[in-house]
């Protein structure tokens, strides 16, 4: 392997592989060997290494207009505020950069819209690295370091509904979950605890979050996870995989709680950046029903495949967000697969992370097993 040693600060323990070229599900290292990317970038090449429909925007756009700020109006902003919110049922968007940020816009405007600043999330759940969003980040481990945080967070355990009631309070303003817990294990909602959440939100007049960057556009199978799980949120947060590879991310407000926000309480110099959004506007447009269906039966397939395996305790997800529960640490089969050809992740200590593009079809998910159970072996 290739590595190209730069100064950059020693945020990421990187591997020692320098990718140059991707196509599709495919990914090339500078010295020409081709893996299977099962990673996409953590979640967020959804359309896969060079999709012609964003590429082409993208080129479009780039020859057309790069920047104007949030000043101005910009056509490529407003038409994906326009999909998203049918895509939604109605709302208003607030375009940023990132996860993370998409989320502090969440948590400001909670707390603009209710006047009360408490937020209730999960243990193990995971909503960025910044201030705001890692002190209602419920994993210990990433806190410590920068505690004292952010006050006014509360923890309940995911589907224990006991547990969602008993840490709401009179100051709870948000109620901030993830339809499945990515960082946290791939650990899904039920659908139960999330209606519970919804009564939950509805007798504080707190708002409900749903934390949809890695599960959203197209990633479970439907362009949100909500979809299929019975429920609406008020607020839904978005990016990764909306502009397949772009930074971009977004803050939906559903149409009956928006009014919170007026000039001068957020902004964001790049949010909603004409390039970026033309990419993300090609996004929606390939993620349609019969890519969502494919979605399904892929993550099925993917999912069978991997509760087969030998040192796989059990398997779960929706769509290609799926988890694989080994009987040994994560990280050196990570490690492994990338030797052997194949880029997977870890979302905690014993858990496979696998997140292909949304294009991954049988034959590759065929391979990505025989990889594995290689590896595992």
């Amino acid at each position: 392997m290739t590595v190209v040693v730069a100064p950059l600060l020693d945020t990421y323990p990187r591997a020692a592989v320098t990718f140059v070229e991707g196509d599709g599900v495919w990914l090339t290292d500078a010295r020409g060997r081709r893996y299977l990317d099962f990673c996409a970038g953590i979640a967020v090449v959804g359309l896969g290494h060079g999709h012609p429909a964003p590429l082409a925007a993208a080129r479009a756009q780039l020859d057309r207009l790069w920047h104007v700020s949030n000043l101005y109006w910009t056509e490529p902003m407003a038409a994906l505020a326009g999909r998203l919110s049918d895509r939604f049922g109605g709302a208003q968007a607030f375009f940023c950069n990132s996860g993370a940020e998409a989320v502090e816009a969440a948590l400001k405007y909670a707390r603009k819209a209710t006047g009360r600043p408490g937020v209730l999330a999960l243990d193990g759940s995971f909503h960025g690295r910044t201030l705001g969003a890692l002190s209602v980040t419920g994993q210990p481990a990433k806190r410590h370091a920068f505690e004292p945080l952010l006050p006014g967070a509360a923890f309940a355990r995911l589907n224990d509904v006991e547990s969602l009631h008993a840490a709401a309070t009179a100051e709870t303003g948000c109620i901030l979950l993830e339809p499945v817990q990515g960082e946290g294990g791939i650990r899904l909602a039920s659908p139960a605890f999330l209606a519970a959440a919804v009564h939950l939100a509805a007798e504080l007049d707190a708002l409900l979050c749903l934390d949809e960057v890695q599960t959203g556009v197209g990633r479970t199978g439907t362009f949100f996870a909500f979809e299929q799980l019975g429920i609406r949120p008020q607020l839904v947060t978005l990016a990764k995989s909306l502009a397949n590879g772009l930074p971009i991310g977004c803050l939906l407000v559903a149409d009956e709680v928006t009014g919170a926000f007026e000039p001068g309480d957020h902004a964001s110099t790049f949010g909603g950046n004409p390039v970026v959004c033309a990419a993300a506007c090609a996004v929606c447009d390939a993620v349609d029903d019969e890519l969502l269906a494919d979605v399904q039966a892929t993550g099925a397939q993917l999912v069978r495949g991997l509760e087969h395996l030998p040192g796989v305790l059990s398997a779960r997800g929706r769509g290609l967000l799926v988890g694989a529960e080994l009987d040994r640490p994560a990280a050196p089969v990570v490690a492994a697969c990338l030797e052997a050809g194949l880029l997977v992740s870890a979302a905690g200590e014993t858990v496979l992370r696998l997140t292909p593009p949304l294009v991954a079809g049988p034959d590759e998910v065929a391979q990505a097993l025989f990889i594995l159970e290689e590896v595992l072996s």
